[in-house]
């Protein structure tokens, strides 16, 4: 098992990486000096596959297990998704030192880190995250949120684990579509901080697709050493940690207008991600053979680069104004200048913009 320490004061943690390591779960937890009482937060499919496991390794250190089931998908993300946790939780007579262990992909994690966050003003979280894109990103750095009508993770907070447990083999029970979009994120990682990664993933990629286990061992253990470096510089987003933002403005507008579920997370990203480059070179900010290389790759992972063509440019740029990461009625974009080189840029020509994403 490898470790990756996120370094951040009385706030810090491991991240425990390794193939078949689910049932160190009580274990590390124990370590802790957690309370007695876990609520086990899970999807059935998940919880189908996992949860004996999980909950084994849990009475075997003492702990006391009720699992809180919530459905699949971004369209559980719910303030009503989380008020039936509340009411789980108040059921099982939690106290502030019963832990909240999301056992899942980001959409678990997620709505069990806002609920950890906010019962009693904050219990313990633990993430043990089963899909890539939960492992390589969404699991790692403290950002729990639910979703509004009005935009995703609208309503949430900033709030760390206490502890990421990693296990490499939950991958092998994860459907093709759903490594892709994890390696969408992946992907991010190396335009926004690490070109030898990128180059890594252009000789690599197919090892990783078809979930070769030092491949997929590799890119996660890189990708939180990413993820925690710019969490220790800016843990609630005031500059630096912006950056982990590329593609994901016009991402999180594709998945909206869609519909939640019509897209993964990873393949709006990978969309946001390709208009982004394209903006870039427009500007003159990115070199075209960079540019060429971003397309290349999210194409061969099997990603989208275009907008679907039934949602208008304009309700896309109407959806990225009232993004939660716009301020003052200015635009910020996260957009790369180098591979492993990206910069927020302010005040974007929205007629720009509107043409970039029209044009595809």
């Amino acid at each position: 098992m490898e470790a990756v320490r996120v370094k951040l004061g009385l706030r810090s943690y491991y991240i425990y990486i390794g193939a078949g390591v689910l049932g160190n779960l009580g274990r590390r937890m124990k370590e802790l000096a957690c309370g007695k009482k876990v609520m086990l937060v899970s999807n059935p499919a998940v919880l189908n596959v996992y949860g004996d496991r999980v909950k084994k390794s849990l009475a075997g250190c003492g702990f006391e297990v009720v699992n809180a089931e919530i459905g699949a998908g971004e369209g559980n993300k719910t303030l009503a998704t989380a008020g039936k946790l509340y009411d789980a939780a108040f059921s099982f007579e939690m106290d502030r030192k019963s832990p909240v262990v999301a056992l899942g992909g980001g959409v678990v994690g997620d709505v069990a880190g806002f609920v950890a966050a906010t019962y009693m003003r904050g219990v313990p979280f633990i993430q043990v995250p089963t899909t890539l894109l939960a492992q390589v990103d969404s699991s790692v750095g403290g950002k729990v949120a639910v979703n509004h009508p009005g935009g995703k993770n609208i309503i949430g907070a900033f709030y760390q684990p206490r502890l990421v447990l990693i296990d490499i083999n939950t991958l092998k029970t994860l459907p093709p579509r759903e490594v892709r979009s994890g390696v969408a994120e992946v992907i991010k990682y190396g335009v926004i901080e690490n070109a030898k990664l990128f180059a890594w993933l252009e000789e690599h990629i197919e090892l990783l697709l078809c979930g070769e286990r030092k491949a997929l061992t590799h890119v996660v253990r890189e990708s939180c050493r990413i993820k925690a470096r710019v969490t220790e510089k800016d843990e609630t987003e005031q500059g630096l940690r912006a950056i982990l933002n590329y593609g994901h403005t016009v991402g999180h507008a594709v998945e909206a207008l869609a519909g939640y579920g019509q897209y993964t997370h990873g393949e709006a990203v990978s969309i946001g991600m390709a208009v982004a480059a394209r903006l870039a070179a427009a500007l003159g900010l990115l070199p075209g053979p960079d540019r060429a290389r971003i397309e290349k790759l999210l194409q061969r992972a099997g990603l989208p680069l275009e907008l679907p063509e039934e949602i208008p440019a304009e309700a896309v740029l109407d959806k990225l104004y009232h993004d939660k990461k716009t301020t003052g009625g200015r635009l910020n974009l996260v957009l790369p200048e180098l591979i492993g080189k990206v910069s927020v840029k302010r005040d974007i020509p929205a007629e720009l913009l509107t043409k970039i994403i029209r044009a595809g």
